[in-house]
């Protein structure tokens, strides 16, 4: 069985800005890699933790590079 990582960053919304779940609960609005930073923070998970650790974060849609909806 596979394992999935426990943070989504969901694909950029038309209207901008990247939906992140942690655990399947939605917990805000990202509009750049500091966002996803203090949801993972306000989590409890360590602040030296690496973005693109794939098994803590599933990027959809893109990378942490990725913050406008597709044209």
């Amino acid at each position: 069985m596979a394992v999935h990582p426990p943070v989504i960053v969901h694909p950029p919304s038309a209207t901008g800005g990247r939906r992140v779940t942690i655990h399947g609960q939605a917990v805000g609005l990202a509009y750049g890699p500091g966002d996803v930073a203090e949801f993972l923070r306000r989590a409890g998970v360590p602040e030296d933790v690496a973005l693109d650790d794939p098994e803590l974060i599933e990027w959809r849609g893109g990378d942490q590079d990725v913050w406008e909806p597709p044209a």
